[in-house]
């Protein structure tokens, strides 16, 4: 891929619109020297951290909820298939309009095109949750908060890991667009003044060193835990 880029930067008539890869490298060498790439990077990271919490809280509330009680899976299954459906662009842009130009709108409209992913992939594991592992914590007269955290939880971390781990994929790709389209920092925010100045050197250093970021996310924490968890259900089998 990056002997094709190289090649592709060379043919084409029009430099700019395709800088060669040493040339992106370098802007990211000088935004990493002047303290910008880390700045930015760190606000877009705050955004994804916090919207990723939420969503993976609420998302696994409903999920497990759902997926427990068959009165609350048929009130609450269309409304998921409604958030499911709805372009996560509306979704941001009706939150800034309700809410501001602010981080709450923000952080909210990434969590809330996250939420459904999570509850859908939870209530699945809950549905296969074991009867006997639940009536042998009920007779050991173990609390509900005891049962959640000793018999609910392992056996979810499959899916918890699972949906984690395509979460943030899909969060840090969101929380782009909330900063391209509302925010005065982030890379997002970055991208927009770049994309306005048509700087594709520029455009293509952030993205790639925020890619960067993400994957070594993925590889070095996300990763490792989903193979934890799922180590766990191959013992337990």
């Amino acid at each position: 891929m990056l002997a094709v880029w190289t090649v592709a930067s060379q043919l084409t008539e029009r430099p700019q619109t395709l800088p060669a890869p040493w040339q992106v490298l370098d802007r990211i060498g000088h935004l990493m020297a002047t303290g910008e790439l880390w700045f930015n990077a760190g606000m877009t990271l705050m955004r994804v951290g916090a919207s990723f919490a939420l969503a993976m809280a609420v998302g696994l509330a409903i999920g497990l909820l759902m997926g427990r009680s068959r009165t609350v899976d048929d009130w609450l299954n269309p409304g998921l298939i409604i958030f499911l459906n709805v372009p996560a662009l509306v979704v941001i842009v009706l939150c800034y309009i309700w809410i501001g130009l602010n981080e709450t709108a923000a952080i909210f409209a990434v969590a809330l095109n996250k939420i459904p992913v999570v509850a859908v992939m939870i209530r699945e594991g809950a549905r296969a949750l074991r009867p006997d592992l639940d009536e042998m914590a009920r007779a050991f007269r173990m609390s509900t908060i005891s049962r959640l955290r000793h018999v609910v939880l392992p056996q979810l971390a499959p899916q918890i890991a699972a949906s984690a781990r395509a979460g943030i994929s899909l969060i840090w790709k969101i929380v782009l667009v909330v900063e391209f389209l509302g925010r005065s920092n982030g890379v997002g925010f970055k991208i927009h003044l770049l994309f306005s100045s048509f700087d594709v050197t520029g455009v293509l250093a952030w993205a790639l060193a925020f890619v960067g970021v993400m994957l070594a996310i993925d590889l070095f924490v996300l990763r490792p835990w989903e193979r934890r968890a799922n180590r766990w259900r191959q013992d337990a089998a």
